[in-house]
This record gives C-alpha cells, sequence and structure tokens, in this order.
C-alpha cells in the first residue's frame, strides 16, 4: 500500500492505492475516520501510469471541469452489499442525484433503504465514487463523510458552478 495527498478545491485528499488500485480517496476530517495505518508508506511523486498518479490526474480534470467520471481500477475492499451499493452510485449521472430509496430498489433490496445510508457512508472512494450525489426522500442534503458543505459545492459543481478554492 502506498499513498499520496493532493490540493482540490474541497480541501486536501489523501489518495491509497494497492496493488490491485486505488482503495481510498479520504477528505480532510472524513467521516468515520479512515484507519490511517494501512495506507502504507507516502509517496509525494507517484510514478506517472500507477494508480495513484492516474486518480491525482483525473481528480485535477474533474475539479477544472474537463471529466465527467472516473476510469480507474479501484479495490475498496467492503461486504457484498457495500460493494453493490458503491457500483450503484457509480451508475448516478454526473450532475444528476438519486435517493437511498432508489439505491435500494436498483441493488433489489427495497426495503433495505437504512442499510444502503450505512454502506453509502462507509465508501472509501470518496468524489470517485459519487456518494455525494445520494439525497434524501424529500432531496434534501443528507450527512456525507467530508461534510454536507462539501457535498453541496460538489453537487454546484457538476452542475457548472465554478469551485476556486473552498476549503
Amino acid at each position: 500500500m502506498t499513498h499520496t495527498t493532493i490540493e482540490t478545491p474541497i480541501g486536501t485528499l489523501t489518495l491509497v492505492a494497492g496493488e490491485a488500485g486505488l482503495t481510498g480517496a479520504y477528505m480532510e476530517g472524513h467521516r468515520p475516520a479512515p484507519d490511517e495505518t494501512t495506507w502504507g508508506e507516502r509517496d509525494d511523486a507517484p510514478a506517472a501510469g500507477t494508480p495513484l498518479a492516474e486518480a491525482a490526474a483525473q481528480l485535477a480534470a474533474y475539479f477544472a471541469g474537463d471529466r465527467t467520471g472516473f476510469d480507474l481500477p479501484l479495490d475498496p475492499g467492503g461486504t457484498d452489499f457495500q460493494r453493490k451499493v458503491w457500483a450503484a452510485l457509480a451508475e448516478i449521472p454526473y450532475g444528476e442525484t438519486r435517493t437511498y430509496g432508489w439505491i435500494a430498489e436498483r441493488i433489489g433490496q427495497p426495503t433495505a433503504v437504512r442499510a444502503v445510508g450505512l454502506a453509502n457512508s462507509r465508501n472509501p472512494l470518496s468524489v470517485i465514487v459519487p456518494c455525494h450525489r445520494v439525497v434524501g426522500s424529500t432531496g434534501k442534503l443528507t450527512g456525507y463523510a467530508g461534510g454536507v458543505e462539501r457535498k453541496s459545492l460538489l453537487l454546484d459543481h457538476e452542475r457548472g458552478a465554478r469551485l476556486d478554492s473552498v476549503a
């Protein structure tokens, strides 16, 4: 495992990768707090073509408004249920939102709305796996690992708002 940090308009992101791909993308103040002891060595200059370098480049393009999705090798871990939820998150189009109920329906477990919310909150790949695109049943912004303010900023960014230095 190795990790690096990048500066973004929503603050510092820590990217973590293993042999199979990116395992984490964590914001400052990420809740629940990730286990930093699993991140391995710090790499301040990841080699071109590595998951860390690719993630940094794609995130820079995303924040510049030049990218609407990510094409990265991902290895988030998690339970089977969590991976189903995270796969459904990846289906939410850029600039749009869906509800926890939509995710529950999408994975074939319509009564698992609370479990979907918990799995969503455990998403280790913030921004890349777009958990910020999930809202409450009334459309209200609900909890986010990086805080509701960041969630709002990301959604505004995807709807065309300029993200200068908001962190």
